[in-house]
């Protein structure tokens, strides 16, 4: 029994250092445990502050740009107002100069119509008076003719002398041609001519008393006149064929 007894306390007694042991490596491995854990722990609370602080730096960084936008933008919009309204006030400077500029331009049609209205009323009178009194000069011209012939209508009855009659009449018909001449009037010489369409006007046809006269003026009814260098009445002949 006692052999027994000592093998039973030997056993109870390697039973209790296994517990001892085991409780032990227990302990042990809890302690190892909770050493991980806790590192595990404090891994991931730095991890969780490191990501704070990003995100906190994000927020400040988009906060920032947000800041920057805005101000960006509300300058814009300064200038957008200061813009618009410099382009009003050029605009409202730009309407009252086109205005004045209206207004001058108005008056300025106003007196110019004024002026040629009084310039071609004055125009009208004086073509009116030219066309009333354009033969004055002429006319006055003609009157000492009239006064040649008066004389030489009054000699006529008081003398006999047909010769001196004659002589009278022959210098008053020189004087007058004299006249037509000084005012550009000139005598279309047409006899034994060629027939000119531009300066005669032929009335008939008679054989021609020469040969060479064939075609050509033989005979002049009414003569006809240059005012310068413009037919103002026409040679009425008689043309040879």
């Amino acid at each position: 029994m006692n052999t027994k007894e000592q093998n039973s306390k030997k056993d109870l007694k390697e039973n209790k250092d296994i517990m001892q042991e085991k409780e032990i490596c227990d302990d042990v491995d809890s302690k190892d445990i909770e050493s991980s854990e806790e590192k595990n722990t404090s891994s991931d609370k730095a991890q969780c502050k490191e990501a704070e602080v990003v995100s906190d730096q994000e927020e400040k960084q988009v906060s920032d740009q947000e800041e920057k936008v805005g101000s960006e933008q509300k300058e814009n919009e300064d200038k957008t107002k200061v813009a618009d309204k410099d382009m009003k006030f050029g605009k409202k400077k730009g309407q009252d100069e086109l205005g004045e500029k209206l207004l001058e331009l108005q008056d300025k049609y106003v007196r110019l119509s004024a002026e040629f209205d009084n310039y071609r009323k004055r125009m009208l009178k004086e073509r009116m008076d030219l066309i009333k009194n354009a033969g004055e000069n002429i006319l006055v011209n003609v009157l000492p003719v009239m006064d040649n012939f008066e004389r030489a209508l009054a000699s006529i009855e008081k003398t006999d002398d047909v010769v001196a009659v004659k002589d009278g009449i022959s210098l008053i018909y020189k004087g007058f041609q004299d006249f037509l001449k000084q005012n550009g009037i000139k005598e279309i010489e047409c006899i034994e001519k060629d027939f000119n369409t531009d300066e005669q006007e032929a009335i008939t046809k008679i054989p021609a008393p020469k040969e060479e006269l064939k075609g050509k003026v033989v005979d002049c009814v009414q003569k006809g006149y240059f005012l310068n260098d413009k037919v103002i009445r026409f040679a009425k002949v008689v043309v040879g064929e």
